[in-house]
């Protein structure tokens, strides 16, 4: 599953390395090497893209090795040899504890972005010490990291299972209901709220299953089966393009990605034998 590796040690102070791992992102793509899909050498690639080593902001340290993150400016063009690749699409192909590194530096580069000035008095923000936080000289206002809540719920019939295709998702596939927190909700009420609004069903004894940050762009997926109470599936179709139920005779639709806790929701609780997943 894609998630910060054990051996990640968050940092608050920036530190500096002969060889640091750098990640470079350019509109949420990660900056790599066309060849073997490898991170820039900190030392020979960074420069030959014009970045300095002031231009990064702090990550932590991961096998001895300090990790860093920037962004950059849309009209900078890879040099020859290096492109900006979807994190998406690095899915199978990057070593899995490196690519869940990528996913949190990636949350930061777009918090940096999205921060360097103040949303009150427009003044340039800067990094507060002891805390990862940007605050502003003038006013006083702090920014944190932004972190979206959002659930997910597979919701049980007998031996069955509602799983739906969204319209806004990128692969088409089916899954688990998910959807956004409101302001004052807790996750329970944000539960039965989209699946009444999604589905037109209503739910009961909720069971949390487990959570994810997932970095598009800055998501906490936290997830939950529930059973079954009433109703009939009736679609929003401004949401979601196909919903129904999944039996253990039926034909099993497409494995979300293997990296996603939406792929171990699905395999834990799938009714009868479940196909190895993609």
């Amino acid at each position: 599953m894609l998630q910060t590796p054990a051996e990640f040690v968050p940092l608050m102070t920036a530190q500096g390395h002969p060889d640091p791992i750098a990640f470079v992102f350019r509109g949420g793509k990660l900056l790599v090497r066309e060849d073997d899909l490898t991170l820039p050498d900190a030392r020979v690639g960074l420069p030959l893209h014009g970045l300095r080593a002031d231009q990064f902001h702090l990550v932590g340290l991961w096998r001895d090795r300090y990790c860093s993150t920037t962004w950059v400016d849309a009209d900078l063009q890879p040099q020859d040899g290096f492109a900006f690749v979807q994190l998406r699409s690095l899915f199978g192909s990057m070593d899995e504890a490196l690519l869940g590194l990528a996913s949190r530096a990636a949350q930061l580069a777009e918090w940096a972005r999205t921060h360097r000035f103040c949303g009150h008095c427009a003044n340039p923000m800067q990094l507060a010490t002891g805390e990862r936080a940007f605050k502003c000289p003038a006013c006083g206002m702090i920014a944190y990291p932004r972190i979206s809540p959002a659930m997910m719920v597979l919701i049980q019939k007998g031996d069955e299972i509602l799983l739906a295709r969204h319209v806004i998702s990128p692969t088409g596939r089916f899954s688990a209901l998910a959807g956004f927190l409101e302001a004052g909700e807790s996750i329970e009420e944000a539960i039965h709220r989209e699946v009444m609004e999604e589905v037109g069903l209503k739910v009961r004894n909720l069971q949390y299953f487990g959570s994810q940050s997932w970095p598009f762009p800055h998501s906490l997926m936290i997830a939950f089966t529930a059973e079954y109470a009433s109703g009939e599936i009736t679609p929003d179709t401004s949401e979601i393009a196909e919903a129904r139920w999944f039996g253990p005779n039926d034909m099993q639709p497409e494995a979300p990605p293997g990296v996603s806790i939406s792929n171990l929701l699905l395999n834990a609780n799938w009714p009868g034998q479940r196909n190895a997943s993609k």
